[in-house]
């Protein structure tokens, strides 16, 4: 797999780059034409800081924000985000705030729920949510049920990449999309092409990495 790797970088940011690997993948819900390795972003202090520039841009003059919930592995890049959104400067509007940094658990059963001690700062909060990937929505959409639950008002949505379809909701803020990877594709399991066509799995994917089957 590894060697059919490609990398894929941000135009006016080269440092800022994801590997990406074609092929046939399975998540626990739907078969993907490419596997997206954005580990480096997620870890790597020096391009989390400057991911979060770029991520902190659509905020920063009119965007009022409280909290920051994190998905998938992306708490660095949100601390550095918080501090973006804080920088003090004329026309900065979160200037001199406090910003929660948080991350919602996963229950027994698989629900996202917030602990006690957090909820206040989710309850009529002002919320940006942070995920690495949106391919088919489901994560997006439990992350955002988990939030109203609680109580919070999502300001804004920010993604690494973003490959699910526009619409009349949300506006989701991404730095690489569907168009930046060609003939990236994502099907239900009783759907997918490649399945059809005999080309068999390769992997498990989720948001930690791969395993090959």
């Amino acid at each position: 797999m590894e060697d059919r790797a490609y990398s894929v970088s941000l135009t006016k940011n080269p440092l800022i780059s994801m590997k990406v690997i074609p092929g046939h993948f399975t998540t626990n819900h739907f078969h993907i034409s490419h596997y997206l390795d954005v580990s480096e972003l997620k870890t790597n202090a020096v391009i989390a800081k400057d991911v979060a520039r770029e991520l902190s841009i659509p905020y920063l003059a009119n965007v009022s924000v409280d909290t920051i919930v994190c998905m998938e592995g992306t708490e660095v890049i949100g601390a550095y985000l918080a501090e973006e959104l804080m920088q003090e400067g004329v026309g900065v509007i979160n200037s001199g705030k406090e910003i929660r940094v948080l991350k919602p658990v996963i229950s027994a059963n698989g629900k996202l729920l917030f602990q006690c001690n957090v909820q206040q700062y989710i309850r009529d909060k002002e919320i940006v949510l942070l995920v690495a990937s949106i391919s088919s929505g489901t994560t997006i959409g439990r992350a955002l049920d988990c939030i109203t639950y609680y109580g919070g008002v999502v300001a804004g949505i920010s993604a690494l990449f973003n490959a699910y379809p526009a619409g009349d909701e949300q506006v989701i803020h991404s730095m690489f999309t569907r168009e930046d990877i060609p003939g990236y594709q994502v099907y239900s399991m009783g759907e997918c092409t490649m399945c059809r066509e005999g080309q068999k799995l390769e992997a498990i994917i989720n948001s930690e990495g791969y395993t090959n089957i």
